[in-house]
């Protein structure tokens, strides 16, 4: 597989996004604060090395000179440990809040935004993504600080004891340059691959799982096994590629490390037995190579983790700079006047144009109901009003005002959305009928709403009653049980405006019968509007709105659109089997009709 090239970000992007999560100023200067502390500390035990070494019998060692190396040793040890605690606890609050940012982004993101991008890839910005600036931070930064400190403290009394040697054991600084530019550049372009296979592998594991009933009834095992093989293979390959650029850095320092100290150690030997270096000296000398070393070893592994943060941080960027939805504007305080839509044209971002120049009005208080072929762009309309996506040409009003004026949250706490498929949230189904709702909600609220959503019945039937937890995407439930929790969740919402679509189209008929009867306690009222396949369900409408291809063809009641309109004449005759005009297609069904009709009377119009 080639890999496309991809921009680099550099630190500079990280740095900013690292400042904009707002790391605990105090903790961080007093960390620093421990650093130096730290840094002095291991400075002073080389000197007082040499002093021993120089002036080394028995006579002259003093007890304050043991005493000073052990509190040196010792105040380095708890200042490093406690500069690291809190470096380690600034980073882990740091991707806290960045992981906080990119949930409350990933909420606030358009529908188009979900409908470009996999669930997995999204979720992989969240926790694999983040993994990976949690462990620069966590584990190397405060490790990168430490050694920089450490080496600038070194180098200077490096100077002050042998120039001449220090400048000989600077010439591996271009060394590990020469090596480190070029490994660096390829970790990085190897780390952005892994980050987006890990992303794809993500994806697969959250579609098959979220999805096994259908794998397994399709008998689908073995071609998900191989999609998923197909990411573990890419995943081992990048990480070999990975491992083997690790496996080239690490000797290649050890080589350069060795090489200096043999240098130094055959230099230093030949300056003191020339008398121009003691042996204190040259073992000080070696003492703070040694703090050298041990940093130079532990940034190396921190630029390398920085490579692959980078790639992390390109993509946490793109998903942070992405459009949301606003949620600013008018409050909405009640949709009691009529809704037009204005020549109203929407087109996905790929271009495929769903609806074109759709015109009509959705009457207050009443029952508009949207029927017409699969694909026409039925649902598209109600994903507009529920401003999921803005209309790419015309406009939606509520009593001339557009209806992007009015705050979203104000705006679509006044719609009760009852969808074909009754998506459930994993809990209980007390949980699932308060879903939303920023109040407490009382016990016989509760039960009202399950008993005008005839789910009453149902649920006190059940062990845990309103306690039964419904499994993920409510799978513990059947479809009729679904729609009627639902139904009761927009009855505690209370809306002003109902929306139903294919609301029972895919139960069956006994299910479909007690359903309806819901939903006619939860139109009662309130302006509505209907998708449905079904015309039986849709006849007494106050008006039926026929969309085809994403046009309007044809706007009027049951029987103006059966007269006038030839493509709905057809439908109604082959759902209904009847060609009689609708006044002798009623007598027909006379039977039939009556039985819905005895069932639903007593709650108010027939649907």
């Amino acid at each position: 597989m080639k890999e496309k090239p991809v921009p680099r970000t550099g630190w500079k992007p990280l740095l900013r996004l690292i400042m904009q999560t707002k790391p605990p100023k105090g903790l961080l200067a007093i960390a620093v604060a421990l650093n130096l502390i730290t840094t002095v500390a291991a400075l002073v035990i080389p000197l007082l090395t040499k002093g021993i070494v120089d002036n080394f019998t028995l006579s002259s060692l003093s007890p304050w000179q043991i005493v000073l190396i052990a509190a040196a040793f010792i105040g380095q040890a708890a200042a490093s440990g406690f500069s690291l605690y809190l470096l380690s606890r600034i980073g882990q609050q740091v991707v806290a809040n960045l992981r906080d940012r990119l949930w409350k982004k990933q909420l606030r993101l358009p529908v188009a935004y979900y409908d470009e991008h996999q669930t997995g890839e999204t979720i992989s910005r969240m926790t694999n993504d983040t993994g990976v600036l949690k462990g620069l931070i966590t584990e190397h930064i405060a490790s990168f600080f430490t050694g920089i400190i450490s080496i600038i403290g070194a180098l200077t009394m490096l100077f002050v004891l042998d120039w001449q040697m220090t400048l000989i054991m600077l010439i591996a600084i271009p060394l590990a340059a020469a090596v480190m530019v070029p490994l660096g550049r390829r970790i990085y372009e190897i780390s952005k691959g892994l980050q987006a296979e890990t992303a794809e592998f993500t994806s697969v594991l959250s579609r098959v799982l979220s999805e096994i009933r259908l794998v397994k009834s399709s008998n689908a095992e073995e071609r998900e096994y191989h999609n998923g093989k197909s990411g573990i293979t890419n995943l081992l390959r990048y990480g070999i590629r990975e491992g083997l650029m690790q496996a080239f850095i690490s000797p290649v320092m050890s080589l350069v490390m060795m090489l200096i100290f043999v240098v130094i150690i055959g230099y230093g030997g030949l300056r003191v037995s020339s008398g121009a270096l003691t042996a204190g000296a040259l073992v000080a000398f070696l003492l703070y190579l040694f703090q050298i070393v041990m940093p130079v070893t532990q940034i190396t592994q921190f630029f390398t983790q920085f490579q692959k943060a980078q790639g992390a941080t390109e993509r946490i960027i793109e998903m942070l700079d992405e459009s949301e939805e606003s949620l600013e504007g008018k409050p909405l305080e009640s949709v009691d006047a009529g809704i037009v839509l204005d020549q109203v044209s929407f087109a996905y971002a790929s271009g495929e144009q769903i609806l074109h120049d759709v015109s009509f009005r959705i009457n207050p208080g009443k029952v508009t109901a949207i029927v017409g072929p699969s694909g026409g762009g039925k649902t598209t309309l109600f994903s507009l009003m529920e401003r999921f996506y803005q209309p790419t040409g015309g406009r939606i009003t509520l009593d001339g005002v557009p209806i992007e004026d009015y705050a979203l949250p104000s705006w679509r706490s006044r719609i009760g959305y009852v969808s074909q498929e009754s998506p459930l949230v994993s809990g209980t189904i007390r949980e699932n009928i308060c879903y939303g709702l920023d109040r407490e909600v009382k016990a016989e609220e509760l039960e009202r709403a399950a008993k005008m959503a005839y789910a009453d019945e149902f649920i006190n039937g059940l062990p845990d009653q309103y306690e039964t937890e419904v499994g993920e995407r409510g799978v513990k439930l059947s479809g009729g049980q679904r729609q009627r929790i639902a139904i009761a969740r927009a009855l505690l919402r209370d809306p002003q405006m109902l929306m139903l679509d294919e609301a029972t189209s895919s139960l069956d008929s006994k299910s479909e019968i007690v359903v309806q009867q819901a939903l006619n306690n939860l139109m009662r009222g309130r302006t509505t509007l209907v998708i449905a396949h079904r015309l039986s369900t849709v006849m007494d409408a106050d008006q039926i709105v026929f969309v085809e291809k994403g046009r309007v063809t044809g706007i009027g009641t049951h029987e103006q659109l059966y007269e006038n309109h030839d493509l709905y004449r057809e439908f109604a005759s082959q759902q209904l089997r009847l060609q009689e005009p609708p006044q002798q297609l009623a007598e027909a069904d006379k039977a039939p009709a009556q039985a819905v009709v005895v069932e639903l009377r007593g709650a108010g119009r027939k649907v």
